[in-house]
This record gives C-alpha cells, structure tokens and sequence, in this order.
C-alpha cells in the first residue's frame, strides 16, 4: 500500500478548538545504519522534536486539551502522574504558555533532590503535590479532590487523567496520521508499519483512529505500563471516541495490536533490553531514546526483526522523555 500525499487535506478539525503549540510537522527522519545493522528498513518520527520544552509526544494532546480549557475559559489545570512523567512537564509548560495555573498530582512522596522532569516542572511555577501512596491509582482521587477544592474557590479547572488519555486529545494523534502519510507518500515508503511504545494508551488510540481513516495501515503499540488486554481496550475506546469526535470512520478491534513481553522490571524502570536497543540507535543513529519507553518498544521491534516477522519499512515513534535519561536509579 503506497500511501496517498494529501491526507492532511482530507481531514478536517478545523470545527473543534486547538491551540498550536507544537513546530509541526516534525520530520520523518531514514536510519539507514540502523537499518543496516538489524536487516529492516527503519524510520524515526520524531515527536521528540515538538518544540515545547525539551519536546515529546505529549505537545499534540494538549493542543486539543489546552484549546477546549480556553474555549471553556478555564484558568488552571489539574492532572497528575509519577515524578519523572513527560506528560505533566509539558502539561504545565503549556498550561504557562496559554495564561493558565496548573496543580500536578504526584503519586509517592517528594524525593529529596528534584531532578529530570520533576527539576523542569519546579521552573514552571506549577503546585506540586504528592498523595503519599505508592499506588498509581492514588493520584486519580487527588485529582479529583484538588479539582473540587478549586472550584470551591471559585476557580474553573479543566481537569485532564494522567497522561491526557481522552478522545480529545487522541485527536493530536489522528492528527500525526494525516501527517505521517503524506510525509511517509513523499519518502516513497510502501505499506510501513509504525511502532510505538504504549502507556496511558491515548497516542496509540488516535493512530489507530488513523488508521480506520485510512491514513496509515497499522500500528504496533509496545505495552510498558500494564497488561496488554487492557492497553487493547483502553486504545480501542480512545479511538473510538477520537473518531466520533472528527466525525472520520470508526475503528474495529481488529486494527489494535499491542504486545506484551517488553516491559522489564516494571513500568518506569529501565529494562536490559531496552538498554541494548537504545546503546545501538544512539552509535548508529545519534539519537537518543528514554529508558521507559521508546527503548522498550525498540527492543521489540528488534527482536520482531530477528525473527524475521517483518518484512515491510517500520517507522519508530519517537515520542521524546529525554529528561529520564538523568534518572537512572529507581522507577522512573
């Protein structure tokens, strides 16, 4: 399937609120060493090239997120994650940028040294708090508390789940499809398959919306937080809504893979595997991949490649987290 160069023109949001925030579009960049070096032919989109901040994936979401928190007059954010998350380092950054507060919620308690990503999100001036419970799960209740606390007193809050996973901003990634095939027709690759790493499951679910449009044939989502089923369920709902959302064609269950075996130690930890994947892009390539991540699916797509189960281009979504690469001694 050799893709069409004008999808960007056949898909219209210009009907739902947007704030731009990112330098689009970021390049579609060949590794030929890379490719070289595990027999596939591999391309970078590299989406840690927004623009906001130190860049990452996260900057598409909020265009969307941020635009219906201005539409709705909105003056502070609320969400949360771990210590070390791109998400809400760049939730904040853009809060600032658009003339909102924000408060982040933060599962664990503060450490006491601030460095990576929870050292960037201290600039922005963003509320820190912490639930004092390991569990992930806390959070989502402190958000919740701190989002009515606010409107007690007075405020307007737009409150965004962790990682911004929501049909609205899935847009930002149905968006990247419409751009990944109109750069991939350019390039002249021919049905590619893009990989990414899948955590909250939103970026996942807009490609997969991307896909039902008919923008991109497939994506791999490699999971690195929790079980595969669920990642399975979360994107597809999350496309879904997408696709209500831009009025496109809706997704079946069929269109999501994710798969497991890759996640390591645990979610924000490094893996070994990841590691060696990432050693070999950064001597060939000269970029650098995060530990959590897109190392992780990396590894994946390396060891699909050596089983020889791929036989088309691959293109890597590089979805940014370089601040973790300062954090190596603990989850992430």
């Amino acid at each position: 399937m050799r893709l069409s160069n004008d999808s960007m023109a056949n898909l219209d949001l210009s009907g739902i609120a947007r704030e731009r925030l990112a330098l689009l579009p970021t390049p579609l960049q060949p590794a030929p060493r890379l490719s070289a070096a595990i027999g596939v032919e591999v391309w970078f989109k590299r989406d840690d090239l927004t623009g906001l901040g130190l860049g990452g994936n996260k900057v598409r979401p909020l265009e969307f997120l941020l635009g219906e928190a201005l539409a709705r007059h909105c003056d502070v954010l609320v969400t949360g994650s771990g210590a070390q998350s791109n998400w809400s380092m760049l939730a904040a950054l853009a809060a600032r940028r658009c003339g909102l507060d924000s408060v982040v919620c933060f599962y664990g308690t503060q450490p006491p040294e601030a460095r990576g990503n929870l050292l960037l999100q201290s600039l922005t001036g963003a509320d820190l708090r912490w639930t004092g419970d390991a569990s992930r799960a806390s959070v989502d209740l402190m958000i919740e508390q701190v989002a009515d606390e606010l409107r007690s007193a007075g405020r307007t809050p737009l409150v965004v789940p962790r990682g911004g996973a929501t049909a609205r901003g899935s847009l930002g990634y149905l968006a990247a499809a419409a751009e990944i095939a109109d750069q991939a027709a350019d390039a002249g690759l021919i049905n590619p398959t893009l990989w990414l790493g899948t955590g909250s499951c939103g970026t996942q679910g807009g490609l997969v919306a991307g896909v039902a449009a008919g923008f991109i044939p497939r994506v791999v989502g490699v999971t690195v937080s929790r079980p595969a089923d669920e990642c399975r369920e979360r994107v597809f709902d999350l496309a879904r809504g997408a696709a209500d959302l831009a009025r496109t064609p809706a997704p079946d269950a069929t269109m999501v893979t994710v798969i497991d075996g890759f996640i390591g130690p645990g979610y924000g930890y490094a893996s070994h595997d990841g590691a060696a994947a990432a050693d070999l892009v950064a001597r060939t390539e000269g970029i650098f991949l995060d530990p959590p991540f897109c190392a992780k699916a990396m590894a994946a797509l390396m060891s699909s490649a050596r089983a020889g189960e791929i036989d088309s281009p691959v293109i890597l979504l590089v979805s940014g987290g370089g601040p973790t690469l300062f954090v190596q001694d603990g989850p992430l």
